[in-house]
């Protein structure tokens, strides 16, 4: 049962559900990154950093709110099936930037039966929620570092199935810690070319903390700690036009021996180091690689496409995405739309997801891929 609605929760692939517990902490929460094929590690650039990267917090400032809805697996047709994320964040001054957090994922109504036949006995309800709460801070001028903290509460089934006594509920904790660089200047060994103000790089460890169970401590499975790297590059940088290119590539730091052999999977703090020990192709295949581009006008209007991939060993997802976007003065509107990719073979789960994304900001809401001019400003020099 627990495994049926693991499958309905988030459709990463048999592999992805089989090596982790509550995969919901990977689903992108924002259509902003959705329309970018759901990068945003280097760009972090508002309230959402609290899931791509709260390093991100610490080039923020004033305050904002970010609300966020999806239908999750439209193809299912299931109203009570959805998606939701909300993020805040408020600048401290001599501190830095807290944010916080709240995801919920409602899996809808079950029919509850017996295992001696197929007759329903009742039904019950199944979701999933964590809260965060970030705080994030400039190390230098160019470099930010952010952390957050989470509580995790997974309500899959209240009651137990088969000889299961248990309930198939479970509670964790968790942290995410990021870095990221907008180096002021960056030039080209041998060459004239400065990237500066044009480039930025970002790091996310997500998810870390202990195993999950939910019947009984034998069952334990590992959060799906997520390292996720990237950058961003903006190709046109005008008063008028942007034109950024963005890439990240993640990967599980999840290493599960065969069910053969009992299926058991190391710790976080040794999973770090086993899950590297594989041959260069399988760890190369382990990774998931995705892309955008990101066009504004004028600060006020925005096109996105970007493209996911994932190898069909550990899930294969593999789609395209499409999104806009909109700012007029404090608030912001932002839509995304998932296809499958040209020339796949089937129709993918996600086909047809739409994103909605609503933000509202009390100084200004950032919207393109930010330089270090909205970074906290430090007047101890003058």
């Amino acid at each position: 049962m627990i495994c049926f609605i693991q499958m309905a929760m988030t459709f990463d692939g048999l592999a992805q559900i089989q090596n982790t517990a509550v995969p919901f902490l990977l689903i992108a929460p924002n259509a902003r990154a959705s329309g970018l094929g759901e990068t945003g590690v280097a760009v972090a650039d508002d309230a959402n950093a609290m899931f791509w990267n709260p390093a991100g917090l610490g080039f923020q400032n004033g305050q904002e709110v970010s609300l966020n809805h999806t239908n999750w697996l439209p193809k299912f047709n299931q109203p009570d099936l959805y998606y939701e994320y909300g993020a805040y964040r408020i600048q401290v001054e001599d501190i830095g930037t807290i944010g916080a957090s709240f995801t919920f994922l409602n899996l809808g109504e079950f029919q509850h039966t017996l295992s001696t036949g197929p007759d329903v006995v009742g039904t019950f309800r199944s979701w999933e929620m964590a809260f965060a709460l970030g705080y994030g801070a400039m190390v230098t001028d160019n470099l930010a570092f952010g952390i957050n903290a989470k509580y995790i509460h997974s309500n899959l089934s209240n009651i137990g199935a088969g000889r299961e006594q248990g309930q198939g509920v479970a509670n964790a904790i968790a942290a995410d810690i990021g870095l990221l660089y907008r180096p002021n200047r960056l030039v080209i060994p041998f060459t004239d070319v400065d990237f500066g103000n044009r480039i930025s790089f970002g790091m996310n460890f997500s998810n870390i903390g202990p195993h999950v169970f939910y019947v009984d401590e034998n069952q334990k499975d590992p959060l799906p700690a997520n390292l996720r790297l990237g950058f961003a590059f903006d190709f046109v940088k005008e008063e008028f036009n942007r034109l950024t290119w963005l890439v990240d590539v993640s990967k599980l730091m999840v290493n599960r021996q065969p069910y053969a052999d009992g299926g058991a999977a190391d710790p976080l703090y040794k999973a770090i180091f086993t899950t590297w020990d594989k041959p260069i192709g399988e760890i190369i295949r382990d990774f998931t690689f995705a892309t955008g581009f990101e066009y504004w006008y004028s600060n006020l209007v925005a096109l996105r496409f970007g493209y996911y991939y994932e190898d069909p060993s550990i899930g294969n997802r593999n789609f395209i995405t499409y999104g806009a976007g909109l700012r007029y003065d404090m608030y912001g509107f932002d839509f995304s739309y998932i296809s499958s990719a040209p020339g796949s073979t089937e129709q993918h789960p996600l086909e047809g997801t739409l994103r909605f994304s609503l933000i509202v900001g009390w100084d200004k809401v950032t919207g393109n891929t930010p330089d270090n001019s909205d970074a906290p400003v430090d007047d101890s020099s003058n």
